[in-house]
């Protein structure tokens, strides 16, 4: 191989390992966790762009194409340069992107308290055990039903938490059916959140009650601290 072709080889090698090393990331900000069991406890929010689901009531459609390719490096200082010990990694879809895998291993060897965010419609098989996964699992008003993997039930612990974003009654109905049915309770906490604007929270306060439900009542509570149209919080 004459050194010509040995430069364009390398270089074009070298360009299919950066791009496969780099996450495009739409924001890194801190701010207080308002959803999961860790809610309330100041956190590293690490939103990656694009998503494969279009929801009714997507509140970031603005993380659907924005974003900068960042290397793992490059977000590991930056989510060191806040100081917390809790990092949520969201989106988008953060799974969309093989990079994450080695990004969440990475956090875990530094002895961050991990949560992944995802809608469970790709496998979470080679999540790190260590991670808290966040499964949101799409009710029919969501305009995505059905989209969960079940397979993805296999990779449930008690590290595992199912969250349905309940729109209407008949949102209510579906989800108490499918933990019934898949016996989610079982396999982790269930969270019940009320889609924001459309549903009262003390509607599905009552709700739970009056079901004798074993779900958990969630509020995002970064949408009562700050406007809920801000970003970055």
């Amino acid at each position: 191989m004459g050194s010509l072709d040995f430069f364009w080889t390398y270089t074009n090698n070298m360009a299919r390992y950066a791009n496969h090393t780099m996450i495009k990331i739409n924001e890194i900000f801190h701010s207080i966790q308002g959803e999961s069991t860790y809610a309330g406890f100041p956190t590293v929010f690490i939103r990656t762009s694009g998503c494969p689901l279009r929801c009714t009531y997507c509140d970031t459609t603005y993380a659907y194409y924005e974003g900068t390719p960042m290397s793992v490096e490059t977000i590991l200082e930056r989510t060191r340069s806040h100081g917390s010990r809790y990092v949520c990694v969201t989106g988008g879809e953060p799974l969309i992107h093989n990079e994450v895998i080695t990004l969440l291993d990475r956090l875990v060897d530094l002895d961050y308290k991990v949560s992944l965010e995802t809608s469970g419609n790709i496998s979470c098989e080679r999540v790190n055990p260590k991670v808290k996964k966040v499964l949101d699992i799409k009710t029919p008003d969501s305009g995505a039903a059905n989209s969960f993997l079940l397979e993805n039930l296999k990779f449930s612990d008690v590290n595992t938490e199912f969250k349905f974003v309940i729109s209407s009654e008949r949102d209510f109905d579906w989800a108490e059916s499918y933990v019934t049915e898949f016996k989610l309770n079982g396999l982790g906490s269930v969270l019940y959140s009320p889609a924001f604007n459309k549903i009262s929270e003390k509607w599905l306060a009552n709700k739970i009650l009056s079901n004798n439900s074993c779900a958990r009542l969630q509020l995002q509570l970064h949408k009562y601290i700050w406007s809920p149209h801000e970003r970055g919080v």
